[in-house]
């Protein structure tokens, strides 16, 4: 039984990429681990993202596109308030404008960029580059 199957999912795909490989299998498979991986491909970091259902639970297929440098899991999931998104983004990012911090809001999940458009606080989930 895994614990967080969003941090599986985010070490699986960087591991897999750092080995070289151009797909990997996440296996088990939640909702919010789908729409992280959603947005990391919205903003083209992975590729296609094809979800199968498998006698042990759900299974995800993700096709690796080379650009990701980093990416994995925020632990513990802090709180973050409209007005603390810098500080949060000089502690996981590497630069300014430069990579996602996906958060949860109570208008769906979204990236810290979308979250300060819109005004919005929430729960930081990940982070990618």
């Amino acid at each position: 039984m895994v614990n967080d199957p969003l941090a599986q999912a985010l070490s699986v795909i960087l591991n897999s990429q750092k080995a070289g490989k151009d797909q990997c299998m996440i296996r088990p498979s939640s909702k919010i681990a789908e729409k992280v991986l959603e947005i990391m491909n919205q903003h083209h970091y992975i590729g296609a993202f094809e979800q199968m259902k498998g006698n042990k639970g759900n299974m995800g297929k993700v096709a690796l596109t080379g650009s990701i440098n980093s990416c994995g899991a925020i632990k513990p999931r802090y709180s973050i308030r409209k007005s603390e998104f810098e500080k949060f983004e000089k502690r996981y990012l590497p630069a300014k404008d430069f990579g996602l911090l996906i958060i949860s809001t109570p208008k769906g999940i979204m990236t810290h960029k979308e979250a300060k458009i819109k005004g919005l606080g929430g729960v930081l989930l990940a982070f990618c580059y």
